[in-house]
């Protein structure tokens, strides 16, 4: 199988980039020394490189960088025209917050990662998202770990407009702990799969293909990317003294049996709000509501 690398320097605040001769040879030592690679330069160039990839005969694309990387590298796979079937898609972990990765048991470890270069092949479900852009305008995107729309919106604004320097899990807690002062739940609409429409006061809805957003947040822990269903968490009467009483139960999980907490599964959610209302895609903020949220079932393979 012909591999392609598309590899973000600028990953794990820039070590990916001065580590690269290390991680090259420990791919090599995976999988001999054929594999190609290029290096990503601006934002959506992981996408681009991917599809050309793709269109070059290359059938497994490793993404190396954080989960905004991988999530480039997805959108790839769909820009490249019809997805060759025996085409895959696989990771070597580099990024700050590392939330998809955990889903599968990667610990981050460089040379574990690039043991699994050579894992099974599962089917991965895939989320499609349309939303609207800051200018107004639609906007097509999509993810494989986890969606969400609210104070999580939030928090990716006052994340990546700053440093991730302290690690991802700092940072998401602590933009956490700033967008959650002086927070007032958000008025919305939505409809689960074509059922009548909901009006909700919300803090966070988060759409999830996998079990972790947010820097280590387990925000949906029965969460399988390959089941052919999103767990949906929605989050309402959520401030800061929960998060500062109660943070240790968004990590391992247990805050789904809060009395503010609502799960339920599902293959399409449409939501829309008369207030701004952010998206959180994989770690980036591309938009705002109206979007829906549509899952296209094994439309990847993955190898882990």
């Amino acid at each position: 199988m012909r591999t392609f690398l598309v590899v973000n320097p600028e990953s794990a605040g820039g070590a990916t980039g001065r580590r690269w001769p290390e991680i090259r040879a420990e791919v090599v030592r995976a999988l001999g020394d054929g594999a190609e690679h290029a290096f990503t330069e601006r934002p959506m160039h992981a996408a681009a490189l991917t599809a050309e990839a793709l269109r070059n005969g290359f059938r497994r694309i490793v993404a190396v960088g954080g989960d905004g990387t991988l999530n480039e590298v997805v959108n790839g796979f769909f820009q490249a025209g019809s997805i060759p079937p025996d085409a895959c898609l696989a990771l070597v972990p580099r990024g700050t917050g590392g939330d998809f990765r955990r889903t599968f048991g990667l610990n981050g470890s460089l040379r574990e990662s690039c043991s699994r270069l050579k894992g099974d092949v599962r089917p991965l479900d895939v989320g499609r998202l349309s939303f609207t852009r800051p200018d107004g305008s639609p906007g097509e995107r999509y993810f494989v770990n986890v969606a969400s729309f609210g104070v999580s919106g939030q928090v990716d604004r006052a994340v990546n407009s700053g440093t991730k320097a302290l690690g991802g899990k700092v940072s998401f807690f602590l933009a956490s702990v700033r967008t959650l002062l002086g927070w007032r739940d958000q008025a919305v609409r939505i409809r689960v799969d074509g059922g009548p429409e909901e009006s909700l006061a919300i803090t966070t809805v988060a759409i999830a293909n996998g079990q972790y957003f947010g820097g280590g947040m387990r925000v949906a822990p029965e969460a399988d990317p390959s089941d052919g269903q999103f767990d949906v968490t929605i989050w309402s009467g959520y401030h800061l003294k929960d998060f500062a009483l109660k943070s240790a139960s968004v990590y391992d999980g247990r805050h789904v049996r809060w009395a503010g907490t609502r799960t339920l599964r599902c293959r399409r959610l449409e939501a829309a709000s008369d207030e701004e209302v952010l998206l959180d895609v994989d770690g980036e903020q591309p938009g705002r509501l109206p979007a829906s949220f549509e899952l296209l079932p094994g439309a990847l393979r993955i190898q882990v």
